[in-house]
């Protein structure tokens, strides 16, 4: 049974947020602690939460450190951080392990190569590799979604083939075209907005990533899995928006 107190450390970020730290570096069992850290505090939201943020190894929390100190949550405790850290030992102590909803799988189509990836050469000559095994490589797993940064909608995925590995560009471009999908080091990404960056762009999909009409506003969660789909440069163009790739 998962204990989600186990090597958690709980340390202040400002007078209104808090960080729990639950482990170094990146790996499933990680994520799936912090994801069931993030569904616990969802669903049992203290006096004054305002929301919290998974990373990939950590749990940032927000709250209004005023509400907190009016609240009668944890009366031992005085000051706000004390109070809010004490509520959530107290929740972590009730319950060892949260049910999580089931993974996703959502696939998402890519134009590889061209104008549309104009790092694969370099990333296959890097790895002494033609770009079509770049392509067979990064499309023949799926990829699992850490975490939403950077930019609304923006996916740090693991469980890239280091035999693709590349780092980033020494000089990042200014201007990163919506749909860009990337390679940084053993991790990949896709660009939700234009936005400057120096990841290996490979390639760019048809889909939208950040969707603020909607809510959630973004495609995609932590915790989903990700295939990407091979295709041409005429499906790209075509009417994709009323075919189903997810």
């Amino acid at each position: 049974m998962l204990n989600l107190k186990e090597n958690v450390q709980i340390r202040p970020l400002s007078d209104s947020a808090l960080v729990i730290h639950v482990g170094e570096g990146i790996s499933e069992a990680i994520h799936y602690k912090v994801k069931n850290i993030l569904n616990l505090l969802e669903r049992n939201p203290f006096e004054g939460f305002i929301e919290v943020v998974p990373a990939y190894n950590n749990v940032t929390v927000y709250y209004n450190p005023i509400e907190v100190y009016f609240s009668t949550i944890e009366k031992g405790a005085q000051m706000p951080y004390e109070k809010v850290k004490a509520a959530i030992l107290s929740l972590m102590n009730q319950s060892h392990i949260v049910e999580t909803t089931k993974e996703r799988v959502v696939k998402i189509p890519v134009v590889y190569g061209g104008e549309m990836g104009p790092d694969l050469e370099f990333v296959a000559s890097y790895h002494g590799l033609t770009p079509n095994e770049v392509i067979k490589i990064h499309s023949s797993v799926e990829y699992l979604v850490y975490m939403i940064g950077f930019a609304p909608g923006f996916p740090f995925m693991g469980g890239m083939d280091r035999q693709i590995a590349t780092p980033r560009k020494e000089t990042p471009r200014l201007s990163i075209t919506p749909g860009s999908v990337g390679i940084a080091g053993n991790q990949t990404g896709i660009y939700p907005l234009e936005t400057p960056g120096g990841w290996q762009i490979i390639g760019r999909t048809p889909s939208r990533l950040f969707l603020p009409e909607q809510s959630p506003p973004t495609l995609l969660q932590p915790g989903d899995r990700i295939q990407f789909v091979p295709i041409s440069l005429d499906e790209y163009k075509s009417d994709w928006e009323m075919k189903t790739w997810a």
